[in-house]
C-alpha cells in the first residue's frame, strides 16, 4: 500500500529528529531477518538506550539532509534498517554487532560517529570497548591516584626524618647506658 504525502512527510519528520538528536547512527541491511529476530533486535536495542527503523530509503535520504548522519546518503540501497543511540554508542554497537554474529542475515553497512563516517571495522571495534560507566570509572581512578600518591610521597618525607631523630635517640640513650 503506497503511503500518502502527509504520511511521508511526518515519517521524515520523525526520522530527522532522530537523525539530529542521535549521537551515533549504524545502518545495516536486514535482507532476511523475520518479524520475531528484527523485535527481539529491537527490544535488545531499547535496553542499551538505542532504537531501530526500517524505511524506505527515499525517506531515509530526505530525512538525512541538515544532519551529522548525511554523509551516509550514498550508503542506501536495498532493504535498511537504522539504529539510533542517543547516549552511550558501545552498548548499541555491542548489541548489532553481537546480533549480526548469531543471525547472518543482519548485515552492518557502516555508521556515524559524531558526524564522522565509520565503517564495519570500526564498528566492531567500538563494540570491543568497555562501556561508558567502566570507562568513567577507569579515568576516576586515575584521578584518585595521582592525589593519593601525592600525598603518601610527601607524608614520607617527615615519617622518615622521625625515623632517623628515633634512630639518633637510641644511639644516645645506648651510650649513655
Amino acid at each position: 500500500m503506497a503511503l500518502k504525502f502527509k504520511e511521508k512527510e511526518t515519517i521524515v519528520e520523525d526520522l530527522h529528529e532522530k537523525f539530529s538528536r542521535s549521537e551515533t547512527v549504524i545502518m545495516t541491511q536486514f535482507s532476511g531477518l523475520d518479524v520475531n529476530d528484527a523485535d527481539e533486535l529491537r527490544k535488545k536495542l531499547r535496553e542499551a538506550g538505542a532504537e531501530l527503523k526500517v524505511s524506505k530509503n527515499t525517506l531515509f535520504k530526505r530525512a538525512l539532509h541538515g544532519t551529522q548522519a548525511e554523509v551516509l546518503s550514498d550508503w542506501f540501497s536495498g532493504p535498511n534498517a537504522v539504529a539510533f543511540a542517543y547516549g552511550d554508542p558501545v552498548s548499541m554497537a555491542k548489541v548489532i554487532v553481537e546480533f549480526a554474529k548469531k543471525r547472518e542475515v543482519l548485515k552492518i553497512q557502516s555508521g556515524v560517529l559524531d558526524g564522522k563516517l565509520i565503517d564495519v571495522a570500526q564498528i566492531h571495534a567500538l563494540s570491543e570497548l568497555p562501556s561508558r560507566e567502566v570507562l568513567l570509572a577507569k579515568l576516576l581512578s586515575v584521578f584518585v591516584a595521582v592525589p593519593t600518591s601525592f600525598v603518601r610521597a610527601l607524608s614520607g618525607i617527615p615519617q622518615k626524618l622521625l625515623y632517623a631523630l628515633k634512630a639518633i635517640e637510641d644511639q644516645r640513650n645506648n651510650r649513655d647506658n
